[in-house]
C-alpha cells in the first residue's frame, strides 16, 4: 500500500525534465548498471549541449558523443571495457575539440562531488601529487592548518544539475534500492540539485520500511522515477541480466545507420512499439 504520492512517470516525461545544457552525473560504472535507457531517450528527444559528470563512463558518454548531444565532460577513466577498448566516439570528440574535457582521476571527481554534498567549497584529495592534472585544471593546494608542514590539493565542489541512477527496485514514493555495489551513485545523489531514477521494477513500500538499511537513496531526495525493465541494456544490471556483448559489438560498428538501428533495438523502444 502506497503511503504518499507516486513519483513514477513515463520515460519520455523523465527525459523531458532535462533541458539542453544540463549537467548529468550518471550512475553505474562502464557497462554496469548505468541509466542507459534515459541516455538513449535524451538522444531521441534531440537534447544538445549536455555535460556528463562521471568517474568511469563508457557506453553512456560515447553514445552521447556519437549523437552530437554532448559538449562538456568531467570524467576519470573512459572506456568500453576490455572487450572493446577505448570509447571511440568520445575520443574523437575530445581530439577534434567537439567537447570540452576536464580530465579527472576517479578520486578527484569524487572529492568535488563530496564537497558539494557536504556543503563546503572544496575537498582535499590525496594521490595526485606528481600528476599533470592539477596544473591542467588549475587545482590549488592548501597547507595543513594543524602544523605538519604538508600541503594537499583541494578540488572545487562539483554540483551536477541532475544525478541519474539506475536502480534494481524503487517504491512508488521514490525510495531507491540497488543490489551489489553502488559504485558512486550515493555521493552523486547527495551532490546533485535534482535526482532522477530509472528502475527495473517496483517493490512494496512495506519492504522499504522493513529493511531501511537497504535504501541507497531515500524518497525525499528523488524527484521522479521511470520503470524500464532491462533499462541498463546493453550493459548489465546484477542479478537480473548480464552485458549483451553482441549488442555492444554491433553498436561499435562505424557505419551509416548503426546508431539508429541500435536505438530502435533498445528494450524501451521495442516496448513502446508494442504499446
Amino acid at each position: 500500500m502506497s503511503l504518499g504520492k507516486s513519483k513514477i512517470v513515463p520515460l519520455e516525461e523523465l527525459a523531458a525534465r532535462v533541458a539542453d545544457g544540463s549537467s548529468l552525473a550518471l550512475g553505474g560504472s562502464f557497462l554496469h548498471r548505468g541509466p542507459f535507457a534515459l541516455v538513449r531517450e535524451l538522444i531521441r528527444q534531440g537534447r544538445k549541449d549536455l555535460e556528463v559528470i562521471k568517474q568511469s563512463p563508457g557506453y553512456d558518454i560515447d553514445i552521447l558523443c556519437r549523437a552530437g548531444a554532448l559538449s562538456r565532460a568531467r570524467a576519470g577513466i573512459v572506456a568500453m571495457e576490455g572487450n572493446f577498448g577505448l570509447a571511440p566516439w568520445y575520443r574523437r570528440a575530445v581530439e577534434t575539440g567537439r567537447i570540452r574535457l576536464e580530465e579527472h582521476a576517479c578520486a578527484s571527481l569524487t572529492a568535488g562531488l563530496r564537497a558539494a554534498a557536504f556543503g563546503v567549497p572544496f575537498m582535499p584529495c590525496g594521490g595526485i601529487h606528481g600528476s599533470d592534472l592539477p596544473a591542467l585544471n588549475g587545482w590549488k593546494t592548501v597547507e595543513d592548518p594543524y602544523g605538519s608542514g604538508e600541503t594537499v590539493y583541494v578540488i572545487p565542489r562539483i554540483t551536477p544539475d541532475f544525478a541519474v541512477i539506475q536502480a534494481n527496485e524503487v517504491s512508488e514514493e521514490g525510495d531507491v534500492r540497488v543490489h551489489g555495489t553502488s559504485h558512486w551513485d550515493r555521493i552523486m545523489s547527495r551532490s546533485a540539485k535534482r535526482v532522477l531514477v530509472v528502475a527495473e521494477r517496483v517493490a512494496s513500500s512495506a519492504s522499504f520500511r522493513d529493511q531501511p538499511e537497504l535504501t541507497l537513496v531515500p524518497h525525499f531526495l528523488v524527484e521522479a522515477v521511470s520503470i524500464v525493465p532491462n533499462g541498463a541494456w546493453p550493459g548489465s544490471c546484477w542479478p537480473h541480466y548480464e552485458v549483451d556483448y553482441p549488442a555492444v559489438e554491433a553498436y561499435m560498428e562505424d557505419a551509416a545507420g548503426v546508431l539508429r538501428a541500435h536505438l530502435d533495438a533498445a528494450p524501451e523502444a521495442r516496448e513502446a512499439a508494442h504499446v
